[in-house]
């Protein structure tokens, strides 16, 4: 069963690499719509954990469950164009892609420096950061990136071809901190995501995201510190006529920050005034709040979150140290 399942699986990703980019581009927006809704209505789990998810991020500014619902699926939508789009750009020349993808510098100083030596690029869950990565190789900065692998391996060997089409490298997470650093040493480029909750532990760092307390990872910032590279913010934020606006952030630099953590923490700080802004285009069905900061329920959190003892101690570490 579990080969039939995969073979499948297979087929159907690859009738949509072939068939999709023979769609316009008010096709594909149509259609991710569709099967945005249509996740939103099969996907119970995810669809639980977004609702959950705003409604505590929201509380105080009394946020509706019908708000929450709305959000939620154009939350839903957003991700199906996301990966509708990554297909749709495979039948076309690399060259089209800016075209739908326009790039606006905060500092025009930005790719001239990043590309004399190297950066870290740096990106959440929002809009299109599939995009957003395809459009940063296109201009010359051509990077690793870490994915993690599909249990079908037919899927990751198609995902990474698709994402290596601006001359990227896809990397496994096995290994990946070693090949990055190399990398990196040599004025190279690399792209992390930022929202990830990860289990407490040395590689993380608990941070306040939407008033509550959550576990991400801290590599960007560790190797900003470590080999003293600027680190690049970076979002792709999808508009209504199909296009995509990717917005380059001022960078930021280690030596600028007293801590590893009070870093992490800037990095989402230049993050979440965007999420709230366009709430609908950060992925709302992840599971942001996984650890309870007590050991007992807390009711601004998600009913999904739970005592962990690391968190509780990572945490109590981070008050006690100076900002």
């Amino acid at each position: 069963m579990k080969k039939i399942r995969h073979r499948i699986e297979t087929f159907l990703v690859n009738f949509g690499v072939w068939w999709l980019p023979k769609l316009s581009r008010g096709q594909v927006l149509i259609l991710s719509k569709v099967v945005g809704m249509l996740a939103f209505a099969i996907d119970y789990r995810g669809r639980g954990a977004a609702i959950a998810n705003l409604m505590v991020a929201f509380s105080s500014e009394n946020i509706t469950p019908d708000q929450a619902r709305r959000i939620a699926i154009g939350s839903f939508q957003n991700f199906a164009r996301t990966f509708l789009d990554l297909f749709w750009i495979a039948g076309h020349p690399k060259e089209e892609l800016p075209q739908i993808a326009k790039l606006f510098w905060q500092d025009p100083k930005t790719p001239a420096m990043a590309k004399s030596r190297g950066a870290l690029w740096v990106t959440p869950h929002y809009g299109n950061f599939e995009i957003l990565n395809l459009i940063v190789g296109l201009q010359g900065f051509t990077q690793l990136t870490i994915a993690q692998d599909f249990k079908n391996e037919a899927l990751t060997d198609i995902f990474a071809r698709l994402r290596q089409k601006t001359g990227h490298e896809i990397i496994p997470q096995q290994g990946a901190m070693l090949r990055i650093f190399k990398q990196l040493k040599r004025s190279g480029h690399a792209s992390l995501l930022a929202d990830l909750t990860v289990k407490p532990g040395r590689a993380a760092t608990v941070i306040e995201c939407f008033g509550l307390k959550t576990c991400v990872p801290n590599l960007h910032t560790s190797l900003a510190f470590r080999l003293g590279l600027p680190l690049l913010p970076a979002t792709a934020l999808p508009l209504s006529d199909g296009t995509y606006r990717c917005h380059f952030l001022d960078p930021m630099e280690a030596s600028d920050y007293p801590t590893i953590n009070v870093m992490t923490q800037a990095v989402w700080d230049r993050f979440e005034p965007q999420i709230r802004q366009h709430p609908e285009c950060w992925m709302w069905m992840y599971k942001h709040w996984r650890y309870l900061p007590g050991t007992e329920n807390d009711p601004r959190y998600p009913t999904y979150a739970n005592p962990n003892r690391q968190f509780r101690e990572m945490l109590s570490v981070s008050q006690l140290t100076p900002q």
